[in-house]
């Protein structure tokens, strides 16, 4: 269902701050903790001892992960260390997970650790960019991860779900185009002359514009596998060169989307928005941030009910219409992604 020779993120360096985290990740049981040099280590989430899960306890001031049960305590390479009054030494080691910490996300492979090269991990300019700021969130959502990657490379839906925040009749209205380039997959729909949303109302406002005018609005969905979509959006004033405007006349975004697979009818929605307008305005940030949210959470309660209709009738089988192609394609690629494992 998904494929497991790739990078995913895992999690916040805000989650693993002060004791261990333990998160499913494509259906493995995983362990996220700091070593003693505060690099961060990944382990099965699996005691030797008695199946305990490792993620219960904490990490010890040598940064060994003690399990909460009987005090057995494994380092960062997955070798027992010590237990108290037992001699544990010869234990099998715990499965190791390479992980990296990058871009402001831990990122785990869940595969062949033989074929887990760094230099694989999803770039992100703007994360190391300082006129650029960002500001995000985490969802655990009851639905498989590619219904969200359906959601994201078609955003007709913005016009019905999101009524009161980026919503508009005019999104129905402006033709989608797909573009396939190896396997990355791009939708993009441009609208000209319409008045912002409410969302893009207050950008505009973060960036000194007036937000009562007609604007050019653009939405370009980029998939990347195994999950990852990122999203240019914005709005520039009519006629100031849309897309292209010079940045005084227009607020421009990336909507950062990872959607890290947890078993097949659940995922990890990692959720976030980059600009490069008024970048160290931490007030706006939060304030985006706060939106984003909201939009967000309405996409959560489609797509949990969608999952739970799915899983109900089985045997139907959905329709695809010409606004359905970048999801299609991006299925496609999985689909590929998956079987080329399934032969090795």
């Amino acid at each position: 269902m998904f494929p497991k020779n790739a990078w995913y993120v895992a999690c916040t360096p805000a989650e693993i701050a002060d004791k261990p985290l333990g998160r499913q990740i494509c259906g493995e049981k995983i362990v996220f903790f700091r070593g003693p040099d505060g690099k961060v280590a990944a382990l099965e989430d699996f005691c030797p001892h008695r199946g305990a899960r490792l993620s219960l306890g904490k990490v010890c001031d040598d940064g060994s992960l003690m399990c909460g049960y009987h005090g057995l305590r494994v380092g960062c390479d997955g070798k027992t260390v010590s237990m108290p009054g037992q001699r544990v030494q010869g234990f099998p080691r715990t499965r190791t997970f390479p992980v990296v910490e990058r871009y402001g996300f831990i990122w785990v492979w869940t595969g062949d650790e033989k074929l887990a090269d760094p230099a694989k991990i999803h770039h992100l300019e703007w994360a190391e960019h300082p006129e650029w700021a960002y500001g995000g969130g985490l969802y655990h959502i009851n639905c498989n991860y590619r219904l969200m990657i359906d959601n994201l490379m078609d955003l007709t839906h913005e016009a019905y779900v999101h009524t009161t925040s980026i919503g508009q009749s005019e999104i129905d209205e402006a033709p989608v185009t797909t573009k396939l380039e190896g396997d990355i997959v791009t939708t993009s729909r441009f609208m000209e002359n319409v008045m912002p949303p409410p969302f893009w109302r207050a950008n505009l406002r973060g960036n000194n514009l007036a937000d009562d005018v007609p604007v050019d609005r653009w939405q370009i969905s980029r998939f990347t596998p195994p999950c990852h979509v990122m999203i240019e959006v914005g709005v520039a004033h009519a006629g100031k060169g849309g897309y292209h405007a010079d940045p005084k006349d227009k607020v421009y975004s990336i909507v950062v989307d990872f959607c890290t697979p947890e078993t097949e009818t659940s995922m990890w929605y990692f959720w976030g928005m980059a600009r490069n307008f008024n970048p160290k305005d931490e007030a706006l940030t939060a304030a985006i941030r706060d939106g984003q949210a909201k939009v967000f959470a309405e996409d959560l309660a489609v797509l949990e009910a969608q999952q739970e209709n799915i899983a109900r009738y089985p045997e139907r089988r959905l329709l695809m219409l010409n606004i359905d192609a970048g999801g299609v394609q991006s299925r496609r690629i999985l689909d590929r992604l998956i079987a080329q494992e399934a032969d090795r």
